[in-house]
């Protein structure tokens, strides 16, 4: 691919095109243009010599890359670096654009003591040299092009096309402040194939071919440029670019009252609005503290533990891998860190781990047959998830991996009740005798064959998945509530699902995991084989943190003193302090209607008060500190747990069943 690069250049640079394109960016006439003879080859082909392709090129040298070639079609930073207006500021939403912004700022004080180049900002040089400047009047604006992203994040990491491609680009006219450190994360995942932290929130994979429509960014960016500099509530949602991808119910819900929000394109339920509500004042209501949707999701929740209800979670990924021998198997064992030799109809939950042992996905894999598993996925895992089986599968066309995404629709059956819908519908008991938790089987469902049941839901809670040949959605949907309606049966939302799944401190990747989360500290070490002799990618980063100890661990926080109607909400992000002294962050949150507290999830960290460096944290140092959480610099105080707490009080009552059983019998 370099190769092609470079043989490309080399016709550009001589010809007669690319001394024209030089020279009307840089502003020299085409005399001035030199020739530079390009190498035949080199280890690393730059484009671009703003402050992000320098910012690269500085940092591949410092970690020992010496073959490194930078081309630019005019004079170094005469794109938009050059009309920057040196302002650098390092107040992020994100904490990794906080991190990248902090280290450029540092890096360059650093490049003037190394070079002697002066970063004083243009202006305060100016200003301090000549007084008089502050009494000028603006006469000229000036106009130049800058990159937008549809997210307003920026774009950084390697091609799921093309292997050895990487990009960084998107700045959203952050370029000086991202500058040194984007370019040194991307070093990095050059050089040892991954960064120094997290940078999945700016990793191009969370985009598809579906956000490259031409109209789609015409209108998103129109909508993103003055989003730069708003105030952004929780929950907020993009406006333009809607109704991109939808699920074949997306009409049928819609006219029921659901409010939408969007995942990597696909449209998907908040929560559904009753017909006595103000549906405008709830589109239009934006603040920090109790939402005016929290009743409509409380009775949503409310249905999920007492009745039954019906989340469309179509949006999830969804891949087949199948094998004309045992290929399938064998390479699912090296991938995943869980066992996957199960019985058919088995469904196992797993990680895709990365050589440090870190979280490249999260999912679960039901065993359709001996050759065939069924994968599910978060739903922005689509083209990353896709990318890395791609890349660490082998060639053999005995051996196939599918995105079956848009095959099935997914309907989530939660509550106590869910047992007797299906029952009613598929004429099979559907008990827990008959159909085992973590149980998949093709079932009929109403006249339409084929579905897909599991028994689980993602929440904890009771219930089945249905995933639905599409041809069937509407009619499986309408049998279901239907047959429901006798049972309570209601529509319910993704925030419905988010109370629910974090009360039971269940982590989703992406919010909680992440590429340097290891199971042994989120304590998911039943889902490692560590045990079974098999190797598998990560096992020897596991093995040597099994023995050495972890240095952070996911902890779930119930807050004591917090009063929900008047008190700031955490959201996600609040500073975690264990004795008053801080430990780490959340990474969610949610209000528990069963607990009728807020719930927090979040790292715990044990940094020595002498030299701040991480030490390793223990079970014992989780359970022997005092906690608050900071929201906007109130601290509330906090309840520490290793366990979820309904899990607790289920313990207890079943050790005091046990107990007065014990005590009858005597």
């Amino acid at each position: 691919m370099f190769s092609r690069l470079l043989s490309v250049a080399r016709r550009q640079r001589t010809g007669r095109g690319w001394q024209n394109w030089s020279s009307g960016r840089s502003g020299a006439s085409a005399a001035e243009v030199h020739s530079v003879a390009l190498p035949a080859q080199a280890q690393v082909v730059i484009c671009g010599g703003g402050i992000m392709g320098t910012s690269v090129a500085y940092h591949l040298s410092k970690m020992g890359w010496k073959d490194i070639v930078l081309l630019e079609q005019g004079r170094l930073a005469a794109g938009s670096t050059r009309f920057c207006a040196g302002v650098l500021s390092t107040a992020r939403h994100l904490t990794i654009e906080q991190k990248m912004a902090d280290y450029s700022n540092k890096l360059y004080h650093q490049l003037e003591q190394e070079t002697g180049i002066q970063t004083e900002p243009l202006l305060s040089s100016l200003l301090r040299r000549m007084p008089e400047l502050e009494t000028l009047e603006i006469m000229k604006l000036v106009n130049c092009p800058e990159t937008f992203t549809p997210d307003m994040r920026c774009i950084m990491g390697e091609s799921p096309a093309v292997q050895g491609y990487f990009v960084l680009a998107g700045m959203n006219s952050a370029g000086l402040s991202f500058g040194g450190g984007a370019g040194r994360y991307l070093a990095e995942w050059m050089v040892h194939g991954y960064p120094s932290e997290s940078i999945w929130e700016l990793d191009l994979k969370r985009f598809g071919a579906l956000q490259s429509s031409r109209t789609f960014l015409r209108h998103r960016v129109m909508e993103v440029m003055p989003l730069l500099y708003d105030l952004k509530v929780p929950r907020w949602d993009f406006q333009t670019g809607r109704q991109l991808r939808t699920s074949p119910l997306y009409d049928r819900l819609d006219a029921q009252g659901a409010r939408w929000m969007e995942k990597h394109g696909f449209e998907r339920p908040k929560y559904f609005v009753p017909p006595d509500k103000d549906l405008l004042a709830l589109e239009q209501s934006k603040t920090f503290y109790k939402p005016d949707w929290f009743d409509i999701v409380e009775s949503e929740v409310k249905c999920c533990k007492e009745a039954v209800c019906v989340i469309d979670m179509s949006s999830f990924t969804k891949f087949e891998i199948t094998s004309t021998g045992d290929q399938a198997l064998e390479i699912l064992q090296y991938l995943f860190s869980n066992d996957l030799d199960v019985p058919v109809g088995h469904i196992v939950h797993t990680g895709m781990l990365n050589e440090g042992g870190g979280y490249e996905n999260d999912c679960s894999i039901a065993r359709l047959s001996k050759r065939s598993f069924f994968m599910i996925s978060p739903t922005d895992q689509q083209v990353h998830c896709w990318a890395w089986l791609k890349k660490h599968m082998p060639e053999d066309s005995n051996l196939l991996l599918e995105d079956v995404t848009w095959k099935y629709t997914a309907l989530n059956l939660i509550g106590p009740r869910a047992v007797d819908v299906l029952s009613e519908l598929s004429y099979a008991p559907m008990t827990p005798d008959h159909f085992p938790s973590l149980f998949c089987k093709e079932m009929s469902v109403g006249y339409a064959n084929g579905i897909r049941v599991m028994s689980m839901t993602h929440t904890g809670e009771p219930g089945f998945m249905l995933y639905i040949p599409i041809e069937y959605a509407l009619h499986v949907y309408n049998e279901v509530m239907s047959v429901g309606q006798k049972y309570g049966i209601r529509n319910a939302g993704y925030y419905a699902l988010r109370s629910l799944r974090i009360e039971k401190f269940f982590a989703f990747w992406g919010q909680d995991l992440n590429t340097l989360t290891t199971p042994l500290e989120c304590g998911r070490e039943s889902r490692v084989k560590l045990d079974k002799g098999m190797d598998f990618i990560g096992r020897d980063a596991l093995l040597q943190q099994k023995q050495n100890g972890v240095y952070k661990r996911l902890t779930m926080f119930i807050l004591d003193d917090h009063d929900t109607d008047l008190d700031l909400w955490p959201w996600w992000g609040e500073p975690i302090y264990r004795n008053g002294q801080y430990a780490g962050k959340t990474t969610s949150s949610a209000y528990s209607y069963t607990l009728e507290r807020h719930v927090c999830l979040g790292f715990v960290h044990n940094f020595s008060e002498d030299t701040g460096e991480e030490q390793v944290v223990t079970a014992d140092f989780i359970n022997r500190g005092e906690y608050e959480i900071d929201i906007a610099g109130h601290r509330f105080q906090a309840k520490a747990k290793l366990y979820p707490v309904t899990s607790l009080f289920t313990h207890k009552r079943r050790k005091d069943d046990v107990e007065l059983s014990d005590l009858h019998g005597k």
